[in-house]
């Protein structure tokens, strides 16, 4: 069977976040946009974010929110398309928002209501869809072949038609969440125009532990608790959770950006207090360490951790007036630096967002087009840009959409 042929201005693989802001920007100048993608439901990823009322943007985003081998690359785009920007955008279509706490904003209703919005101003700008729609081939014509249609450089086959076109845009996101459609195309399309992409692996994301370092914390899960953990120089303080696995909440998800395999996680499990002082007070209580720490920290982790680290230190439970001082300093300094080593995480059907991407330094940080390959352009999660948690990574989507859209 023959394929339908159309010419568009702009093509866009993905319709998430990135791609339908970018699909909006180049509307809004009057081009003819087409968005392609293979999922039968739009935006899933909007959808389920942030409990489903979707963490759209920080207040207080700023370029060391991110992660990239080239640090600087998102300043341009995030000064261009600010999150007082899609504030503003969401303002405009009568949506509430309240922000839980260091700036991070979420519907106040439904993140339905941010997919409805994107489609409205989609609608708006006269955006075209084709979806579901799986993607068969790409091709670029090379310049001597461009002779009754210099301007068009790509040809993309999908189970619908033929497409021609003087922009493409990939939009397709990462490697995280495979089950609501998450795939390698746009890792595949920048290696086949020769564009590096840099190593992946799930970020994001919680941490697990070889069983036999991990015995008696394994029959904790749900304890949660405020704590401090670094990693290679970073450090984030929020809550950290006991899985069936491992580690997770906020703070591991943060901190498992920056781990790498074989490395060490330092965790501070009372960053407001000072642990030496605490137990100088109750030098002669005859109250057991686990009763003392029990007032400070879940019991059900304080009797696993004092039954792990007293092993450790070669010590037994007992009173407090019957440990020495250098017991004491001993296991004061495991509070504040208890030192664990992760096995691996639990992969990219938890993570929250693909570590790595398309290489930042093959793209132009002001259009997001490919240096080598012009007309071809890289934005959103599929590049290498990975926000901390907190509403950073749809930011990006939203900046770095905006900032292609503004040329292709």
């Amino acid at each position: 069977m023959l394929l339908k042929k159309a010419s568009m201005d702009v093509v866009i693989i993905g319709s998430g976040a990135a791609g339908m802001m970018c699909a909006i920007e180049a509307g809004k100048r009057g081009r003819s946009v087409m968005l392609i993608d293979h999922a039968c439901k739009l935006a899933e990823k909007i959808r389920i974010s942030g409990g489903g009322r979707c963490n759209f943007t920080n207040r207080y985003t700023k370029a060391e929110n991110f992660l990239s081998g080239n640090p600087n690359f998102c300043r341009s785009a995030l000064a261009r398309f600010t999150p007082q920007d899609f504030i503003a955008l969401l303002e405009k279509h009568g949506i509430h928002y309240h922000e839980k706490k260091s700036g991070q904003l979420f519907c106040d209703d439904s993140s339905q209501q941010i997919i409805e919005m994107l489609q409205r101003e989609c609608a708006t700008a006269g955006v075209d869809w084709q979806m579901p729609s799986q993607l068969k081939q790409v091709e670029h014509l090379p310049a001597d072949k461009e002779t009754q249609h210099a301007e068009r450089k790509f040809i993309l086959t999908t189970e619908r038609n033929t497409l021609e076109t003087s922009s493409l845009v990939i939009a397709t996101g990462g490697l995280s969440i495979p089950q609501i459609g998450a795939s390698a195309l746009g890792y595949q399309i920048a290696n086949q125009f020769g564009i590096r992409v840099t190593p992946l692996r799930p970020a994001l994301v919680g941490l697990t532990f070889a069983a036999e370092d991990f015995v008696g914390f394994k029959d904790i899960p749900g304890v949660a608790m405020d704590a401090e953990v670094s990693c290679r120089g970073s450090a984030f303080r929020e809550s950290i959770l006991f899985t069936h696995r491992g580690l997770s909440g906020p703070v591991i998800l943060q901190i498992s950006s920056y781990w790498q395999p074989g490395e060490i996680i330092h965790i501070n499990l009372l960053p407001q207090q000072d642990v030496q002082q605490i137990f100088l007070a109750h030098r002669h209580s005859g109250m057991l360490l686990s009763n003392l720490l029990a007032r400070y920290l879940p019991k059900r982790f304080v009797q696993a951790w004092c039954s792990a680290m007293l092993v450790q230190l070669a010590m037994t439970a007992k009173p407090m007036n019957q440990y020495r001082e250098v017991e004491l300093r001993q296991i004061a300094d495991k509070l504040h630096g208890w030192k664990i080593s992760p096995t691996g995480t639990v992969g990219y059907k938890k993570a929250e967002v693909t570590l790595g991407g398309v290489d930042t330094h093959e793209l132009s940080s002001k259009t997001m087009e490919s240096k080598r390959m012009p007309g071809l352009y890289f934005i959103g999660e599929v590049v290498d840009v990975t926000g901390h948690l907190g509403g950073f990574n749809f930011q990006w989507a939203w900046s770095s959409g905006y900032a292609a859209g503004q040329v292709v």
